[in-house]
């Protein structure tokens, strides 16, 4: 049980997907003006994660590893990623047509959003077991909605500050995410995985 705990706290807050390993920048910059749609972004992440964390987990030691086929890796997991979603668009685009058209073209880029590639390669290299696996990938997803709800808020509350001319948009939004990545810093040491 501590085990399961260590890890979770460690994808959560330690080795955050998006302020410590880096991945899923694109969404983190593009998703993260309102805090609405960045809502809307963390669930669908969640959900693609999750789900294909345990379809590519169980596809690697069912299929992928007794068959031998172990260099189809990314590309079954990216198929795999791809259809999950191409479901949630559908999904939210019946459900949530206002969600749908602010999300816009982010929506589809999860599929290229590595930090879902990257948890599904990461749980394998670690060898997780599938409960350990399922800990990790959830709290990975869990990270990733926090990090870019947190910047949601902090760029909103951005937007009604008198800032210098030449530091508005872009300019402030990556000094921002600097300054919430040394943060998350400060969590470093707390858990080693």
């Amino acid at each position: 049980m501590k085990e399961l705990i260590l890890i979770f706290i460690s994808a959560v807050l330690v080795n955050n997907f998006v302020l410590s390993r880096f991945l899923g920048i694109c969404p983190f910059f593009g998703v993260s003006k309102k805090l609405d749609t960045a809502i809307g972004m963390s669930l669908a992440v969640t959900f693609v994660m999750t789900i294909a964390g345990i379809i590519t987990w169980i596809l690697q030691y069912a299929v992928l590893n007794p068959l031998h086929l172990e260099y189809l890796q990314t590309i079954v997991f990216i198929l795999v990623i791809a259809s999950l979603v191409q479901f949630v668009e559908m999904v939210i685009e019946k459900t949530s047509p206002a969600l749908y058209k602010s999300l816009g073209i982010f929506l589809p880029l999860i599929t290229t959003n590595c930090a879902i590639l990257g948890a599904a390669i990461l749980n394998i290299q670690f060898k997780f077991n599938f409960l350990e696996m399922l800990v990790f990938t959830v709290g990975s997803s869990i990270g990733f909605g926090l990090a870019l709800v947190l910047f949601a808020g902090i760029r909103e509350r951005i937007e009604l500050s008198n800032i210098p001319y030449f530091f508005r948009g872009v300019p402030i939004a990556f000094i921002t995410a600097g300054i919430l990545a040394l943060a998350f810093l400060g969590f470093s040491g707390l858990v080693k995985i």
